[in-house]
């Protein structure tokens, strides 16, 4: 008789092997941040995806190597002169949480990377990313929970 593993369980054990993942390799998981946003992609927010397209029109845009701000020490790609323009009106409306770092690993006490195109969600005005899609279901199935977690861990990881 074969088991057919249940779609919690699938994501228990993704979340898991994720977790483990982090012990293993800095690349995926960094201790600290030393005050800084996720910079693990040569200094680009988001991996060069535009912050202000998840808000005005609710889907990851890669942004252009020529329409470019800088905030928070990172260099942060537009996909047009007025998602640059409205960023630069007011930044943190349009910065991910976290300082860019996974949502659902902050909540775990770690720094995860991300996926930009497929682990984001907007809840409240807030722009949130986490390291997959998988992740992003772990996610959004105990969210204020794990905000909750995430506002406490930040201020001892972004140190």
């Amino acid at each position: 008789m074969t088991m057919i593993p249940s779609r919690r369980t699938a994501l228990a054990t993704a979340a898991l092997g994720l977790a483990w993942a982090s012990l293993a390799s800095p690349a995926l998981a960094q201790s600290r941040t030393g005050g800084a946003p996720n910079s693990m992609y040569a200094g680009i927010g988001l991996k060069g995806y535009d912050p202000v397209a998840y808000f005005t029109g609710g889907k990851a845009e890669r942004g252009l190597d020529t329409i470019t701000a800088t905030n928070a020490g990172l260099t942060w790609r537009f996909a047009n002169a007025a998602h640059k323009a409205a960023f630069e009106k007011e930044p943190a409306k349009y910065l991910p949480q976290y300082g860019g770092f996974c949502a659902w690993g902050v909540a775990n006490g770690k720094l995860f990377d991300i996926d930009p195109a497929d682990g984001w969600t907007i809840t409240d005005g807030k722009l949130f990313v986490v390291f997959n899609g998988d992740i992003l279901k772990l996610f959004k199935a105990d969210q204020t929970a794990l905000v909750a977690k995430a506002v406490q861990n930040w201020p001892k990881l972004n140190q």
